[in-house]
Order: C-alpha cells, then sequence, then structure tokens
C-alpha cells in the first residue's frame, strides 16, 4: 500500500511531543531528546518518504562523507556579504517592556568577585560577559560562580520594579 503523506502527517499532529519521541525511536533505531513538535514530524515524514521512495545510493552517501571530509564549515556567512533587497523595516503594536532593575543597553555592571573584576556588558537583547552572550543575568551570574544564583542579587540590581 503506499504511503499517504497527507494521511500520516495528519496522524503525526495529533500525536503528542512523547508519542512522537517514541515514533522517532521507533523509525531510527535511536533515542531523541527533542520535544520540539514540529522538528519530530519533519524527521518522521522524511524518514517514512526515504523507506516508500528509497534513500541515497551507498555511492552517494560514501562521495557525500568524502566531500564533507575535505571541506571546511563555514557557519557565518561572509562578512563582506551585503543583503541584495533593503531590509524592511519591523514595527511592533506591543509595548517593548524591560525590567527596570536593568540599566540601558551598553552600560557594564561591574562587581568583585573571589579578587576578580567582573565586567558584564548590557545588550538590549541579554548580556555578554568574556565575549560570550546570555539571555539572562542569572545564566552570566552561574557561569561566575558555578552555582545557580539570581543574577540580580549577584550584581546589586535588587531595588524595586
Amino acid at each position: 500500500m503506499p504511503l499517504d503523506i497527507d494521511k500520516e502527517q495528519a496522524a503525526l499532529e495529533r500525536m503528542t511531543a512523547g508519542q512522537l519521541a517514541n515514533r522517532f525511536a521507533e523509525l531510527f533505531g535511536e533515542l531523541t531528546h527533542s520535544r520540539h513538535r514540529t522538528y519530530l514530524i519533519r524527521k518522521i515524514l522524511w524518514k517514512l518518504q526515504t523507506r516508500e521512495a528509497g534513500g541515497l545510493s551507498e555511492r552517494a552517501v560514501q562521495r557525500a562523507k568524502e566531500l564533507a571530509k575535505d571541506t571546511e564549515l563555514r557557519v557565518m556567512p561572509p562578512a563582506e556579504l551585503e543583503p541584495r533587497s533593503p531590509v524592511a523595516e519591523v514595527t511592533t503594536t506591543a509595548p517593548v517592556t524591560r525590567d527596570k532593575r536593568l540599566p540601558l543597553p551598553g552600560a557594564a555592571l561591574i562587581r568583585e568577585y573571589k579578587g576578580q573584576r567582573i565586567e558584564v556588558t548590557v545588550l538590549p537583547d541579554g548580556f555578554e560577559y568574556e565575549g560570550k552572550r546570555y539571555r539572562t543575568l542569572s545564566a552570566v551570574a552561574r557561569t561566575i560562580t558555578g552555582t545557580h544564583v539570581s543574577g540580580f542579587r549577584f550584581f546589586n540590581l535588587e531595588g524595586g520594579k
């Protein structure tokens, strides 16, 4: 019986993330830690289609592995690459709210900790510490101390909201 991809997709859409993970393990022969429903549905549908239509030939798989072995993997676009068309301006209707305890983006949070000067830069969408970006101030504090601690408490920013 041929694969009805629309019917399979509809059935997968009704499954919970746990059921999708079990179906993934059944098809791929390995567990997944992902609970991202869209990802799991796409991977499962892909596997079903390759079973039905056949995947790449063994020769093609080997050639791809050879090519990948000798290739430099680029994870960032070249710096000189310019966008071909202007980027549209995005406007939002909901007001952007930010925690009043935080200084404005660009400000530095400085603290002495175990004899070292700790400096964290406030960004519009997070924080930067030692060249690495963090989403929350608590994540920065966890990196520094090695244990969970409130970022606001660690940097003495616990004033009222």
